[in-house]
């Protein structure tokens, strides 16, 4: 199994030959790698709520996919019909994680072409699937510019912390904040990783770790509250994560762990990168307080054992917010597919947008 997937297939894959979307199933990560085969959106909800794939790039193609699978099943229906179910898998998809802006993103930008109305319905079908498929190939390339930026931010020798899964895994290839830091390895860079666990569904743990093994990147697991510790003592350089919403002010939502993790590097004077593409933006919410934190299930928290025996009392209460808000100020600069942007945020990402749209 290991260092081979990588070369024979990616993170999600449309297959021509049948019509449907094959994705590894990350919830059986490390212990053994499986595909899931999807055929339709609410199949593809399902893999989305249950986070078989997950990671802010990946599931904005995810999304794209649900709904080119929606189109094929109603490609013959009546055009009201058709119409019909198409907006009801859209919602269907941004409802299965509504906090990450790069699933609405894929999913809305599909929706124009069902409403377009210069098109007739096998056309439309046959736009959605091209579209979509065009889409996966974006994502590897526009991972690859991020983390040729993200890697010039990386010295020789750096100590890096990272926080929950931003590889391969999380994208259709590359990733974000890992796949800056496996450009920088293969630049030939000595760099060493802390790899928070990233509690309570240990993607760190799980996914990075396991990611690192493939690509050879020397690291360490610790757990989430170990990361003050070695900024303290100054055993780190820098810290990298990845994003799943950036306001215009330059608040960045991301697993939750993300805002303690940015304190400390903050307070230790520690340089924190959030890698992520333009599609994560939502120039729409003026900060972070403005986004919607979805919570999911308790048993995600208390559900874990040591020695085989349950950790948490019979019948407690948890919380559980997948997500939390790392005000800008915490922030040392955004790496995008389309540059380095730095403080002031406001004043400086809508030129990187300018200049994206322009070709600059």
């Amino acid at each position: 199994m290991e260092g081979v997937f990588w070369c024979v297939m990616r993170t999600i894959e449309w297959l021509n030959d049948s019509n449907s979307v094959q994705l590894i199933d990350q919830r059986l990560i490390p212990g053994r790698m499986e595909y899931l085969l999807i055929h339709s959106a609410s199949e593809m909800v399902n893999a989305i709520k249950t986070m078989a794939i997950r990671g802010a790039p990946a599931i904005g193609v995810a999304g794209a996919f649900g709904m080119a699978l929606e189109a094929l099943l109603y490609e013959t229906a009546p055009e009201e019909t058709f119409q019909k179910r198409l907006h009801q898998a859209s919602e269907e998809l941004v409802n299965a994680r509504p906090t990450a802006i790069n699933l609405a993103w894929g999913v809305k930008r599909l929706l124009s072409i069902v409403d377009d109305s210069s098109l007739n319905q096998r056309e439309k079908v046959h736009r959605i699937v091209e579209i979509a498929r065009e889409m996966a190939e974006e994502d590897v390339a526009t991972n690859l510019r991020m983390a040729e930026f993200g890697a010039s931010l990386i010295n020789d020798g750096d100590t890096i912390i990272t926080h929950c899964n931003t590889g391969s895994l999380a994208a259709v290839d590359w990733g974000t904040a890992l796949g800056a830091i496996r450009f920088a390895h293969e630049q030939g860079k000595k760099i060493q990783l802390l790899v928070d666990e990233t509690r309570p569904r240990f993607q760190g743990a799980r996914l990075t770790a396991w990611e690192c093994q493939q690509y050879g990147i020397p690291f360490k697991v610790i757990t989430d509250n170990m990361s003050g510790y070695f900024l303290r003592r100054g055993e780190v350089q820098k810290v990298f994560y990845g994003a799943d919403r950036v306001t215009a002010n330059g608040d960045v939502i991301n697993k939750v762990g993300t805002y303690m993790l940015s304190l400390a590097a903050y307070s230790n004077e520690v340089p924190v990168y959030p890698v992520f593409p333009l599609s994560t933006l939502d120039m729409s919410m003026t900060s972070g307080d403005l986004v919607p934190i979805e919570e999911r299930n308790q048993e995600e928290v208390v559900n874990v054992s040591i020695n085989g025996e349950p950790v948490y009392p019979k019948d407690v209460a948890a919380r559980n917010p997948a997500f939390d808000v790392t005000p800008h100020e915490l922030i040392t600069a955004l790496v995008t597919d389309q540059g380095i942007c730095y403080p002031p945020f406001s004043q400086n990402l809508p030129q990187i947008i300018y200049n994206s749209k322009s070709g600059r």
